[in-house]
């Protein structure tokens, strides 16, 4: 089996989200579990980039700072934190890419 031909050794890859998602899509799950601060935040900043306004996104991470981190990560970006909850022994948030930071009025 060449290089090319393997998967990754763990679900943490934030490049596995696609580039063409559209808004009303099912969310892609980006699994952070076993990852530490600020890891979970970093690569969900990254997961969402590429994605178009409105795409959503599935995060379960086990890192407890988490809870905190990505709401506040939300907030200051712009995105929606759509839902917040606790599946098995992870965090599972699923947010909706927004514009950007709110400019002020």
């Amino acid at each position: 089996m060449s290089t090319q031909d393997r998967l990754p050794e763990t679900n943490a890859d934030a490049d596995a989200v696609p580039h063409d998602a559209t808004a009303g899509d099912v969310p892609t799950e980006l699994d952070l579990r076993g990852l530490n601060c600020p890891m979970p935040v970093l690569r969900t900043a990254k997961a969402l980039r590429p994605l178009i306004f409105g795409a959503r996104i599935s995060v379960l991470a086990s890192d407890p700072l988490a809870r905190i981190d990505i709401p506040h990560f939300c907030r200051e970006h712009g995105h929606v934190l759509e839902e917040c909850d606790t599946t098995g022994e992870a965090l599972r948030f699923v947010i909706r890419k927004g514009m950007g930071p709110e400019t002020g009025s």
